[in-house]
């Protein structure tokens, strides 16, 4: 099916080699294979993106984008079919289909729009196509989505239960409704992370109660789930910070150890360690965070634009 470097170079992302070609020979990139393909058809098939930027920089890109193959397939239809489909380093298979979704809308943008229901030689429309063939991953996505709300709201609303209970044992007790403890800084710290944890871990579980309730369909893992899921997570982690971070104030105030210096920065010490190991091992959870915080960041800077 590829028979030329160019097509291959295309195929496998090799972006060095296809620049070389088209500067070369400008004339190659209008090149079609025995099936009726160009090389922008092969680039969206095999999910290459860097190709694909490529070439939609290229004069030729108009005739490339309208360029219909022997099977009457667009390159819509190449988007939205899994014949080459390549499985991605991320967190979940939703977040595969959501990759897959996020591909097909971008092709879909800038095709002609009467593509959008021209139907192959199965008489299929790319919509359905992509239907079909991501009909398994989609199962797959929606299984593990509840799977995993449903042990992040367990895990979730024992935190709750935890750091509210905590809240009415104070460390020091009472002494005429007012904290015996009140006016040490270590129990002041102890208090702010309580009262963050909990609503950190409630915020958690109202997420993952809304991923639960929702009705899973294909687009909603486009932007939807994807993005309460995400949620869910970094507030369940910062519960969970949180909590630690408070259980190590609560053992400082529980053996009085502002008196003593170097056990009480051996005691800071230790709680910092636990805190980084359990951040190394989520290590892959800021992977996946971090286009939510880019997300936060530009609608940041587009509220301060309009203050």
């Amino acid at each position: 099916m590829w028979d030329t470097p160019l097509f291959l170079g295309a195929a496998s992302g090799i972006i060095e080699v296809v620049k070389r070609i088209v500067e070369r020979y400008p004339e190659a990139v209008s090149c079609i294979n025995d099936d009726g393909l160009n090389v922008l058809h092969v680039a969206v098939k095999h999910r290459q993106l860097k190709i694909y930027d490529y070439i939609m920089n290229t004069p030729a890109k108009e005739s490339l984008i309208t360029r219909v193959s022997k099977d009457k397939r667009t390159i819509l239809h190449q988007a939205a079919s899994m014949d080459y489909f390549r499985e991605e380093s991320v967190a979940g298979v939703a977040y595969q289909l959501q990759h897959e979704l996020q591909w097909y809308q971008r092709v879909s943008e800038i095709v002609p729009r009467q593509y959008l229901m021209h139907a192959d030689k199965d008489g299929l429309t790319p919509g359905d196509l992509l239907d079909i063939d991501h009909a398994d991953m989609h199962n797959e996505a929606k299984q593990w989505m509840k799977d995993t709300s449903q042990s992040c709201s367990t895990v979730a609303v024992l935190i709750a239960g935890v750091v509210f209970a905590a809240a009415y044992a104070i460390p020091g007790g009472n002494e005429g409704g007012r904290a015996v403890l009140s006016n040490s800084s270590t129990f002041r710290i102890f208090t702010i992370m309580d009262v963050v944890a909990l609503a950190t871990s409630l915020g958690s579980v109202v997420m993952f109660l809304s991923i639960l309730t929702s009705s899973f369909e294909l687009w909603e893992f486009h932007k939807s789930l994807p993005r309460k899921l995400k949620l869910g997570f970094m507030m369940l982690f910062f519960s969970l910070i949180t909590t630690m971070l408070a259980f190590a104030a609560t053992i400082l105030l529980t053996i009085r150890l502002e008196g003593n210096k170097k056990s009480t920065t051996l005691a800071y010490s230790l709680a910092f360690i636990i805190v980084s190991i359990f951040g190394l091992t989520q290590f892959p959870l800021y992977k996946m965070l971090e286009d939510q915080f880019e997300n936060c960041s530009k609608i940041w800077k587009s509220l301060h634009k309009i203050v």
